[in-house]
């Protein structure tokens, strides 16, 4: 028979157990500053179920189908995931853990631990497969390159893209481990237990890879077939500016800049059409091309645009200054094309296509009124567009037998030619323009 001091004792062993916990987990789980917790510590509010599937079939589902297969998702997590002690835990079976929200560029940090040997798991990246979590020592996946170690973008094809850690940063199996990840356009970098496993890589679209990387999308806690812990789950959303920033620093040697911010120095043609206002440059009223001085060949040209609602530019490239450079010279497009009345273009009349010859990957634009960020590498018959830090456009224009639009464009033969922003009548606004030649 248990004695009332037994009893007394237990209770206490169990309230000072409980007492730990609830220390513990209002010591963790609270976001450093600039950060934003994602797991409060105590219940999954924010999250939902979703499994592995594609969003481009997702977007096809009407809104009957999608609230059906949401409670049903909803319901298997609820049975697989659960918040305790500050931890959240999956059973190793069940939909993924994925946030209610959508996200773009960001920086994300967790805590993860494996309870058990062969298990295998990972963090998908706005609904992308993943930056890889499995066991090391795991004698069936061996052959799947486990032994690298955890981190990387397992699911790239392309090898010398993050498709494999730089070194093995993995603790032993029951050990705390530590992810910051760093989303940035379709480039990605990992930091795993305090040391830098995946650099700046490519993220490739793994449910269509002839597409970039998504442009938004939810955060997935994946499980995989063993018990998984995640903790201390922040993330810090990066706004247009910081991103700017961050695209404009990187690899900017030979680089030098062709708008000094005050005024049209080493600028001709239209100029009576833009003024120059606090560092913007602007178009202000009546048309044509303003042009560089000085005409160039193979470049990168770098630089940042804000378009009013349904705005719409153009950027010439290799150009003459007699003529329309969308047909004499190359016209890549600088256009609001998520804009209700563009809703029926082609593809070459997307932001950045090479209007009338060759199509760009559409919606990575940010939302109108915000400042986006452009490169452009001409190199040979070879132009490539990125915009906020995501390739849109890849085409080697001697390939191209025919325009599309059925026009002659003389101008994509040309080697060499001006730069030059093309006024369509809207108040489009233009920063930090940058060149270097190649």
């Amino acid at each position: 028979m248990r004695t009332t001091t037994t009893i007394i004792i237990g209770l206490l062993v169990a309230f000072a157990g409980s007492f730990c916990a609830t220390a513990w987990a209002d010591e963790h789980n609270v976001p450093p500053p600039g950060f934003t917790a994602l797991f409060n510590g105590k219940d999954l509010d924010g999250w939902r179920g979703l499994g592995h599937v594609n969003p481009y079939e997702i977007a096809k589902w009407s809104s009957e189908e999608r609230t059906a297969k949401q409670e049903a998702a909803d319901t298997d997590m609820r049975a697989h995931w659960r918040a305790e002690g500050g931890e959240i835990i999956n059973d190793g079976s069940g939909v993924y853990l994925t946030t209610a929200k959508d996200y773009r560029d960001f920086e994300l940090l967790l805590e993860w631990r494996m309870m058990s040997p062969n298990t295998d798991s990972g963090i998908y990246l706005r609904g992308c497969p993943q930056v890889q979590i499995w066991d090391p020592a795991n004698p069936r996946d061996q052959q799947n390159g486990c032994d690298k170690g955890s981190g990387a973008l397992w699911n790239n094809q392309n090898e010398a893209e993050g498709k494999w850690p730089l070194v093995k940063a993995d603790k032993p199996i029951g050990q705390w481990n530590s992810f910051r990840i760093l989303m940035l356009g379709e480039r990605v970098t990992v930091t795993f237990n305090g040391q830098t496993i995946v650099k700046d890589a490519v993220m490739e679209n793994f449910w269509d890879r002839a597409r970039p990387m998504l442009p938004a999308g939810p955060i997935q806690l994946q499980t995989h077939g063993g018990e998984m812990r995640f903790r201390n789950v922040f993330i810090r959303e990066i706004g247009a500016d910081d991103a700017n920033r961050m695209l404009q620093s990187r690899s900017q040697e030979g680089f030098k800049t062709l708008f000094n911010g005050k005024d049209l120095e080493g600028w001709i043609g239209a100029t009576d059409s833009y003024e120059a206002v606090d560092g913007v440059l602007r178009f202000k009223q009546g048309g044509g091309t303003l042009f560089t001085a000085d005409p160039y060949s193979d470049f990168a040209f770098r630089f940042e645009f804000r378009l009013p609602p349904g705005g719409n530019n153009g950027l010439a490239i290799r150009s003459p200054l007699k003529g329309n450079p969308a047909f004499a010279g190359m016209e890549l497009q600088i256009l609001d094309d998520g804009h209700p009345k563009y809703k029926n273009l082609k593809d070459w009349q997307v932001h950045g296509s090479v209007y009338g010859v060759a199509g760009a990957h559409r919606g990575y634009l940010r939302p109108t009124g915000e400042w986006n960020y452009q490169e452009v590498i001409a190199k040979g018959p070879r132009i490539q567009v990125a915009v906020n830090g995501t390739k849109i456009l890849d085409v080697d224009l001697s390939k191209i037998e025919k325009a599309p639009d059925g026009s002659d464009h003389p101008g994509r033969h040309h080697t060499e030619g001006h730069i030059g922003f093309m006024g369509h009548g809207d108040p489009v606004e233009f920063r930090n323009i940058r060149i270097k030649g190649l």
